[in-house]
């Protein structure tokens, strides 16, 4: 059976497990605090409010709507960088399920997405409370933030593929991924405007950054289009999304060619 029809059907056939066991990971996460579900807004919120206080006073490092601007970063980027961190040691972490029935290991995937994406509209939600506090004028813009949503979650996924495999043969992946994803922080422009701050001095430098890097992109579009009412650049985002699209493709043949074999690998 062809490998892409396979992943459709298998999506479908297991939809209610992945939404049953994103359900179990969220309750079971919250399951010891006292706070339970509430640490899920508490997190990002302080740590903008850390990073608004260091950047935006002492160092007088402030965009318009800073801590929007923040908030916004924050929250796309721990989507990402759990997802992608989480995945190189997905199937040693459920390995007593995989060990013992056949279930495709893109719906590990899946549920793990499913988990951090319901994390992430608790603070989308936040957003546009904070929106709403700022009085940040709305127009028609605010409807580019679809597509930039949707290569952020294809990108996410075709790159957790390929975590999820490698991960299985390489025990310090998750290692290699904590240093790889400290340094993008730093380069995606979170806790700054990549244009404004490198792009004075140095355009082909906030270039680079800013259009090969994926995240640093996607998160400078999404916030121009919620909070600055300006129109994503086209043909970056129409490159992005091809990328991502072959990157998912790829990395669903890589999981379903190798996936009898990570068994063996754990």
């Amino acid at each position: 059976m062809n490998i892409y029809r396979q992943f459709f059907e298998d999506v479908k056939k297991y939809k209610s497990y992945m939404i049953c066991a994103a359900k179990s990971e969220l309750k079971t996460e919250v399951a010891d605090s006292y706070l339970n579900w509430i640490w899920w807004i508490l997190e990002p919120f302080c740590l903008m409010l850390v990073y608004t206080f260091i950047f935006g006073i002492i160092f007088n490092k402030s965009e318009a709507y800073y801590p929007l601007f923040i908030f916004i970063g924050l929250t796309l980027w721990n989507f990402f960088s759990a997802n992608v961190k989480k995945s190189a040691s997905i199937v040693r972490r459920y390995k007593s399920v995989v060990s013992r029935v056949y279930l495709p290991k893109v719906v590990l995937l899946f549920v793990n997405m499913m988990t951090t994406g319901f994390k992430m509209c608790v603070s989308l939600a936040i957003v546009v409370v904070m929106m709403l506090f700022f009085r940040v004028p709305l127009s028609h813009h605010i409807v580019y933030v679809i597509p930039g949503m949707v290569v952020l979650l294809l990108l996410t996924f075709g790159l957790m593929c390929f975590e999820m495999h490698y991960g299985v043969y390489i025990e310090d992946l998750t290692k290699v991924n904590d240093i790889v994803m400290r340094l993008l922080f730093y380069l995606t422009g979170i806790i700054f405007n990549i244009d404004q701050r490198i792009g004075k001095n140095y355009p082909a430098l906030a270039t680079i950054l800013g259009k090969c890097n994926p995240m640093a992109y996607l998160l400078s579009s999404i916030r121009n289009a919620l909070i600055y009412n300006q129109t994503p650049n086209w043909t970056w985002m129409l490159i992005w999304l091809v990328i991502s699209l072959l990157l998912c493709m790829a990395g669903v043949r890589l999981v379903y060619r190798n996936e009898n074999n990570y068994v063996k690998g754990i």
